[in-house]
């Protein structure tokens, strides 16, 4: 820890910087976190590393070392200075000066793949904590050839992201990162890890892309409109909830469907599973 610490307090008093609030920047300073989250992405030398927000490139400089290639894609451009100043020597490095949620990576990912020796490409990030949701869901619904994305976000989002749909932390986006993704919990991190230290904890997680969704369905759009309708009103049964979203078409077509299914008329959104979900909408398209 100690190392990363120092060097970091280097960093931030050669460049006289401060981590901005309104882009969510705190700097990790242990070094254990960092080396488990690059143990746990699994980086070889064919591997072409992604890595959003990489601030002061204290993650990236491990990337390096164990990657083909690493693209940072990085907004502010204080960081970007710092981060061609720390690595431009690299032939592997690249950086992007671009807003993650604008740019176009199915087309980056084609490219690189074509021109340089990348056989799989991988997602590394320790995340903003404030659009980590929208990030995520842009990462899974753009269907990207991505073997996996190794992040670090607020403790309380990781566990609803990698929850089994029908567990106690379930919410909409766990029904999306289940139908896209394997997950598994690495670990748990302290504000402490930290400067300057944020007021949640975080959490290391991996999400593996599966070969195939987990579910078969012909309209999965069909499926997820219904579980975000289902989860606006998660304090009402899932049938008056998917009632008042006009989901059903009335609240007799909702029980008629659920006898169908076998399901509970008392039942509510976070009890069900993602195969639950998915005979919904096969029904309702039908």
């Amino acid at each position: 820890m100690e190392d990363i610490f120092e060097e970091t307090k280097q960093i931030i008093n050669k460049y006289k910087i401060r981590a901005n609030k309104n882009l969510g920047q705190n700097f990790l300073i242990n070094k254990e976190v960092v080396e488990n989250i690059v143990k746990s992405s699994q980086i070889t030398k064919e591997d072409m590393v992604i890595e959003i927000g990489p601030g002061l490139g204290t993650l990236t400089k491990y990337l390096i070392e164990m990657s083909g290639h690493v693209l940072c894609v990085e907004l502010d451009p204080k960081m970007v200075h710092i981060l061609n100043d720390r690595f431009s020597k690299y032939n592997n490095f690249e950086i992007i000066n671009e807003d993650i949620l604008k740019i176009d990576l199915n087309k980056i990912i084609k490219q690189k793949k074509g021109k340089d020796n990348i056989k799989k490409v991988k997602i590394v990030a320790n995340l903003p904590y404030y659009i980590t949701t929208p990030i995520i869901m842009k990462l899974l619904e753009e269907k990207l050839e991505i073997e996996s994305i190794t992040v670090m976000i607020q403790k309380e989002v990781a566990d609803r992201l990698i929850e089994t749909p029908g567990g106690k932390n379930t919410g909409a986006i766990t029904h999306t990162v289940y139908y896209y993704c394997q997950s598994e919990k690495i670990m748990e991190v302290p504000n402490t890890s930290f400067i300057p230290e944020p007021e949640v904890t975080s959490e290391v997680i991996k999400m593996n892309i599966r070969n195939k969704p987990a579910v078969e369905i012909d309209e999965p759009k069909v499926m997820f409109m219904i579980i975000k309708s289902a989860f606006m009103q998660r304090r009402k049964t899932l049938i008056n909830a998917l009632t008042n979203t006009k989901v059903f078409a009335s609240k007799k077509e909702g029980i008629e469907i659920f006898k169908k299914l076998n399901l509970d008329e008392n039942i509510r959104a976070e009890n069900l599973t993602i195969h639950d979900f998915a005979n919904i909408a096969k029904l309702i398209c039908k």
